[in-house]
């Protein structure tokens, strides 16, 4: 597998090889050794989740408060999806800045996102199927939602599906009142960058 690093610290785009013949397809869509000695970090398993949407459904921004915080590897098994990472710790250099890779069952990319980063996923095909593999279980606790709207993220939300037809986007009412990046730093609510000090 090719494991790339993304312009966020703590963030990874993880490239397949398939093999394929007149049966199918295989690929190691995880393999613990590759991801280790490309990242310097193992994946604690904690919680398995599986998302099915229609085209236009956008689930995030979400992050887990840091700690615990809560790193995902994320991959798509049927359609396709924009996965969008954005860098949420406060002190980190990329802070505010966001990274995205196409997701979907050609390539079969994965992205490995580690603690106090914030993740987006958009449909671009109904039926669309991701999978994900978390760090800790889901706790609604240390929860967290922010605007994938909000303009000092700026972020470029595809506006057509895989098709090339236009998207209508489809949040949940969660998502639909997340608050702003600012907002969520005024209240102290954003992770810390853990980083050392230049």
């Amino acid at each position: 597998m090719d494991i790339r690093a993304l312009k966020i610290a703590g963030a990874w785009e993880i490239t397949p090889k398939q093999f394929g013949d007149n049966r199918g397809v295989f690929l190691e869509w995880f393999k613990s050794s590759a991801f280790t000695a490309v990242t310097g970090r193992t994946l604690e398993l904690a919680q398995a989740n599986c998302s099915v949407s229609a085209a236009g459904s956008l689930r995030g921004i979400h992050f887990t408060d840091n700690p615990p915080g809560q790193a995902k590897y994320v991959t798509c098994v049927k359609g396709a999806f924009l996965d969008v990472v954005v860098d949420l710790r406060v002190g980190s250099p990329t802070f505010g800045e966001w990274d995205s890779v196409l997701i979907d069952d050609v390539d079969r990319k994965a992205v490995y996102l580690s603690e106090g980063l914030g993740h987006a996923i958009l449909s671009l095909e109904d039926g669309s199927t991701v999978m994900y593999l978390c760090s800790i279980e889901y706790s609604p606790e240390f929860d967290r939602d922010l605007d994938p709207f909000d303009p000092e993220l700026n972020i470029t939300w595809p506006t057509t599906d895989r098709a090339g037809n236009p998207l209508t986007y489809e949040l949940s009412a969660k998502d639909s009142a997340a608050p702003s990046l600012h907002a969520l730093r005024t209240q102290g609510l954003l992770p810390r960058s853990t980083a050392p000090s230049p």
